[in-house]
Parts: C-alpha cells; sequence; structure tokens
C-alpha cells in the first residue's frame, strides 16, 4: 500500500503520544517479572510475531530467567492497511513444538483474531502449553470469544488506531519510542 508523504506527515506532526518510552519499558519488566514468577528457569519457546512483536519480544527475551528458545512466525491480518479479515501465513514458526511450552509474544490484542489462529497453530503442532503476552491491549468490546485476554499484559489503549515501538501506521512509524494514536480527523 503507497501512502502519500502528506498523510505520513499529517500523522507524525498530530500523533498523540499515550505511553511514552520509559512508560513502555516499565511495563516490559512488569511482564518479565509475572513470566519468570510463573516459569521460573523452565524451557520455553518464545515465538515472536512479525513484524510488531520484534521490539517487546528481544526486550522481554533479555529479562527472562527461563531458558528460552527463540523462534518467528509471520501472520497478518493487515497486509499494510489499517484493517483486514483473512489470516495470512508468511512464515510459519520453524521450531519443533512438540510437548514444548510456547510463549507467543505480539505487539497487540486487538480482536484477537491473529493471536488466537498463531496459538491454535501451535497447539496444533503439539505445544503442550501456549501463554500469550501483548505489549498493549486495546479496550472495547469487539474482542472474539477465542481470545478474550492474553496470559501477560503490559500496557492498555483506548479504543484509537495505535503505531509505535512496533506497531504500524501503514508499514510507518514502527521504531518510534513510545505507543501514539493517530489523532482524532
Amino acid at each position: 500500500m503507497t501512502v502519500s508523504k502528506e498523510e505520513l506527515e499529517n500523522v507524525a506532526k498530530n500523533a498523540v503520544c499515550l505511553h511514552d518510552v520509559a512508560s513502555v519499558r516499565n511495563a516490559v519488566d512488569g511482564m518479565a517479572a509475572a513470566i519468570n514468577a510463573d516459569l521460573g528457569r523452565a524451557p520455553v519457546t518464545l515465538l515472536s510475531v512479525m513484524n510488531g512483536a520484534l521490539f517487546v519480544a528481544g526486550d522481554l527475551a533479555l529479562k527472562l530467567t527461563a531458558d528460552v528458545i527463540m523462534d518467528y512466525c509471520h501472520a497478518t491480518r493487515y497486509q499494510g492497511r489499517t484493517s483486514g479479515d483473512i489470516l495470512e501465513w508468511r512464515v510459519r514458526p520453524s521450531v519443533a513444538m512438540e510437548g514444548c511450552t510456547v510463549l507467543l509474544v505480539d505487539d497487540i490484542l486487538d480482536e484477537g483474531y491473529t493471536l488466537a489462529g498463531i496459538r491454535d497453530a501451535c497447539q496444533v503442532l503439539g505445544a503442550e502449553r501456549v501463554l500469550t503476552a501483548v505489549l498493549v491491549e486495546k479496550l472495547h468490546e469487539r474482542r472474539t470469544t477465542a481470545m478474550p485476554e492474553a496470559d501477560y499484559v503490559g500496557l492498555s489503549v483506548e479504543d484509537h488506531y495505535v503505531f509505535g515501538y512496533g506497531m504500524d501506521y501503514k508499514e510507518h512509524f514502527r521504531h518510534w519510542p513510545g505507543i501514539y494514536r493517530v489523532a482524532d480527523a
């Protein structure tokens, strides 16, 4: 999807910071502490959902006491847009999951279809236990009953289109260090 320079400049200029980088780092620390309390040093496969979870998965992995095996997958419903319906696999997990505990890390829990689809795929691949961790949970009533909540949540945001710290605005602004929302029109 092509985005005009003017649109990107407008979004960047009017972005509203919801959580600064210190708040995000504190949230990751809190998630890591909760995961460490639950898993201790037990082995876990940390499965990062690309591209959005790149930052949070890396930060989280550095703070875990578990014996971590890193893997990733790339599944999306958006294909560069701000909404989408069909889960598209670009890269499936590559490590064996039979009998493993999987920590599925994603950037945001919005409606939950993507996270539920990946979780279900891990179970089909033989994962004994799949835990979910998301940096951001969006607060609204549209969540699928297949994924009503994540096991570990860093931050909550109201029902706005958000970007930064791995989350994108039409594939842009993932690298912004905090969590921002698109300004109201």
